[in-house]
């Protein structure tokens, strides 16, 4: 039996996926066919969209709040749009435009909804990537300006709090993945690994200091 899902994204931890949750849930979808990542759309590795995808079957629906919280990459959006719809053979919609997207109107419209499909979703995943570019370049222009002014600091180091250390005892025991223990803990590989780094040192050292 055909299922329906929804998918939510929101680009950092910090950052609060209420009112997507919401939307899917005014469509009686499950709580358990609502997948969340708490990442950047720059790229599709994501944890819950991969988990989605694979779960996802011929004749499934699944919505989405809008295309950029699908992604923001020109090409991957479309690919991946595309591998859904056609040769998965499942449907997406995007709730904050229905009439332009949701593939089941432009399947039902044989060879030249495909043609309409794929120039609405070019133009629509041009602007999203675009956005995320202009994203970037207002912070790197915000950080120009807080050096001159002496103002910025940086990124505020994470502590290594009693969720990191149960998160990488757990990946120390080979329970869950490097990857997986990332995506847990909200961290980019390079920050991930300076922190394990930081943290083994201070046990080395609390080992260290009780033998002295």
């Amino acid at each position: 039996m055909p299922k329906t899902m929804g998918y939510c994204r929101v680009s950092s931890m910090d950052q609060n996926e209420t009112r997507q949750i919401l939307k899917m849930k005014s469509h009686g979808i499950d709580d358990r066919y609502i997948f969340i990542d708490k990442k950047s759309g720059k790229d599709f590795n994501r944890l819950e969209y991969q988990l989605m995808k694979r779960f996802c079957e011929e004749g499934d629906l699944i919505y989405i709040d809008s295309l950029d919280r699908l992604g923001r990459n020109y090409d991957d959006i479309i690919n991946e749009w595309k591998y859904i719809t056609r040769k998965i053979n499942a449907n997406i919609v995007c709730l904050d435009n229905e009439t332009l997207f949701d593939s089941r109107k432009f399947k039902s419209m044989g060879d030249i909804g495909k043609l309409m499909e794929d120039q609405f979703l070019s133009l629509l995943s041009y602007v999203a990537e675009q956005e995320r570019k202009k994203i970037k370049q207002r912070q790197a222009e915000g950080i120009i300006i807080a050096k001159s002014r002496g103002k910025y600091k940086g990124r505020k180091k994470i502590e290594i709090n009693s969720k990191f250390q149960k998160i990488y005892t757990t990946w120390k025991d080979g329970e869950i993945t490097a990857t997986n223990a990332m995506e847990l803990l909200g961290l980019k590989r390079n920050t991930f690994y300076r922190r394990v780094k930081e943290y083994e040192a201070n046990l080395r050292s609390q080992l260290k200091q009780r033998e002295d």
